[in-house]
């Protein structure tokens, strides 16, 4: 990073954004369903409707008043949050003290965030996912500090508007003070912490919102008189040293507003693809051939500028009311082939004629980055099964994805999939790797996005 740029220095400074998305899973919940929007909503994973197994994932903000937490037991949540339809029946319930309940439904979260990724994309040349529901935008070469906070706002507003999810971003001239900037004024914050100010706006926040500090680690501070940012902005490096070793150090110059790392993409996608939706269902058969030839064109055209083969070649069609239906064909081995990339998804298409479709997409898989030879697709007739997935076959598979994020009192089981290195067209999205099953997905009206799935 040039010297100009280091944290803590007065002078020009890059332009980092952290954009979290508010309650995510029990938002995409709403979203799905308007009418529980501003009711006490609870998403538990390992859980099913009317049972009293499982942990929570989310809460919403109305659920978190009656105490329900992340990774609490769904049996504690119903203690202190009963469901609302068995409130309904039982008189010694109250009515009004009383939530909804639903289960952890990966796929469609995953096809949400898919929107928002498309929309980050769209305004920042360099993206870095880090889950479902964040992401770090470097936005230094689009925007100045005169006006980012206007851009951030367009930002939320258009995310809003077009996906039907809030969030709330913080903008700093460092990653970790961007990330403690977006948790601050939660729900639907902005906070626009500028050059020069970071250790200022450190200094009096409780110790574990420095980024690399736990609970853990808070509690060993504070047995050393260390509480808050400032007290460890303002602690001895060699004792700190001393107890965590060169963490120690590190998290006192987080805590000072010292943070030289720079948002950088991930590795090599796993998948790429394109997609498209049209204003309303159709069921005219030329405009959706029309329509996947042309994201058939352009992401084999993507995958031939990054260097990429592919030995998978798959659809998505969206068919009323929000069903997602996923199709495949698998090669002999990779290539690149861009006039099979258009047969193969024509043909895959064809099982879609006579249905009214909302939404298609195209995307390569299986990709191989190497410079060895192409497949010989000799014998390759296109004839062969496809691969297919259905609304009726979806499994939960969201205790395999778990992991442990509970960030913004959510308990995370994904990865806010998908990296295009940063440095290719906007509305060109891809995955890594992470499958996505059939399932109910909203599509907000009239939206005509391009996404990856």
């Amino acid at each position: 990073m040039d010297a100009a740029r280091l944290p803590g220095t007065s002078g020009p400074e890059q332009i980092v954004a952290h954009v979290d998305m508010d309650c995510f899973y029990a938002a995409c919940e709403q979203r799905r369903e308007p009418a529980l929007r501003g009711e006490p909503l609870v998403v538990g994973m390992g859980y099913e409707n009317g049972t009293t197994h499982g942990a929570v994932a989310t809460a919403s903000y109305e659920a978190r008043e009656y105490g329900v937490e992340s990774a609490m037991a769904i049996s504690e949540a119903l203690e202190r949050l009963p469901r609302k339809v068995e409130a309904v029946a039982d008189p010694d319930l109250d009515v009004e003290d009383a939530g909804f309940y639903r289960p952890v439904d990966m796929d469609f979260y995953e096809s949400v965030a898919a929107d928002v990724r498309e929309i980050l994309h769209a305004e920042a040349e360099v993206v870095r996912e880090v889950s479902i529901d964040e992401a770090y935008l470097d936005v230094t070469e689009q925007v100045a500090w005169e006006t980012v906070e206007s851009w951030a706002q367009d930002l939320k507003d258009t995310i809003e508007s077009a996906v039907g999810v809030v969030a709330s971003v913080g903008i700093a001239p460092t990653m970790s003070a961007a990330k403690v900037a977006s948790d601050r004024d939660k729900p639907d914050g902005l906070v626009v912490v500028e050059p020069g100010t970071v250790r200022e706006f450190f200094a009096d926040l409780p110790v574990e919102d420095v980024h690399g500090v736990g609970p853990v680690t808070a509690r060993e501070l504070a047995t050393l008189d260390i509480e808050t940012a400032g007290d460890l902005a303002a602690a001895d490096p060699e004792l700190l040293a001393g107890r965590f070793g060169e963490r120690g150090r590190e998290i006192r110059r987080y805590a000072r507003g010292e943070d030289e790392r720079s948002v950088t993409p991930k590795g090599d996608p796993k998948s790429l693809s394109r997609e498209s939706a049209f204003t309303e269902a159709t069921t005219d058969s030329e405009a959706k051939c029309r329509q996947v030839r042309t994201l058939a064109d352009a992401v084999a055209d993507r995958a031939q500028r990054k260097g990429a083969r592919y030995q998978t070649i798959g659809i998505k069609v969206v068919t009323p009311p929000f069903d997602v239906n996923t199709r495949a064909r698998s090669l002999p081995g990779p290539v690149e082939e861009p006039d099979l990339v258009r047969r193969v998804a024509l043909e895959l298409l064809g099982e879609f004629d006579d249905d009214p479709v909302r939404k298609v997409g195209v995307r390569v898989s299986n990709l191989d980055f190497s410079a060895g030879e192409q497949a010989n697709l000799d014998g390759f007739g296109g004839d062969a099964e496809p691969e297919a997935t259905s609304d009726s076959s979806v499994a939960d598979n969201s205790s395999a994805r778990a992991k442990e994020q509970t960030e913004d009192g959510q308990a995370g089981l994904g990865t806010f999939v998908g990296n295009d290195g940063g440095s290719e067209a906007a509305d060109d999205t891809v995955d890594d790797g992470t499958a996505a099953s059939d399932t109910h997905v909203s599509l907000p009206p009239g939206q005509t996005t391009l996404a990856d799935f």
